[in-house]
């Protein structure tokens, strides 16, 4: 249900593009966007970073959409947003020693002890090259093809590949996991 939650600002931005044009899905994503943060503060008093990383991003890269009348911008911010989480992820695993994808997920996965610290290496860096390649991904798609196959992209191409990478991910992890008949 929260993965669904989390789609609600595209699955809006892609409704009103059928309905209107680029300008008008990204007024409509802002304003989904800004509601959904609403929502979230109300129900749990608490945004997390990622959330709010979001919401600056597509207010900045939306409201330049909109008042410069250019949808360059709109079509860079997946971009944007995918090569910061992957330098993000780089950047504080190389000089921080933080491993953000172990911190989000190591209360739900337990690992082997013996391969653990390399197997959340392994999945911090898998998802550091992923999210790069999206972004690479997101740029080829929005300055090769038409405005519509970015949109369609951008709700079905991208939440499709993001979904097998996960499932790809959990296949590889449970060979890593500790069982409990161990």
């Amino acid at each position: 249900m929260k993965f669904l939650f989390d789609l609600f600002p595209i699955i809006l931005f892609f409704v009103a593009f059928k309905f209107g044009d680029i300008y008008t899905a990204t007024i409509v994503a802002m304003v989904a966007t800004i509601g959904q943060i609403l929502w979230v503060y109300y129900r749990h008093r608490k945004i997390d970073a990622m959330q709010w990383v979001s919401l600056v991003m597509i207010i900045v890269f939306g409201s330049l959409t909109i008042f410069l009348h250019d949808k360059t911008f709109i079509q860079l911010k997946p971009t944007a947003l995918y090569w910061l989480f992957s330098g993000a992820l780089l950047i504080s695993a190389q000089f921080f020693n933080k491993n953000w994808i172990q911190v989000l997920m190591g209360k739900q996965v337990t690992l082997k002890e013996q391969s653990s610290h390399s197997v959340w290496h392994r999945l911090n860096m898998a998802w550091a090259v992923f999210f790069f390649l999206m972004g690479a991904l997101n740029l080829y798609i929005a300055f090769n093809y038409s405005e519509e196959a970015w949109v369609n992209f951008k709700l079905f191409g991208s939440t499709g590949l993001l979904v097998v990478f996960v499932i790809l991910q959990g296949i590889w992890l449970t060979r890593h996991m500790e069982h409990p008949s161990e």
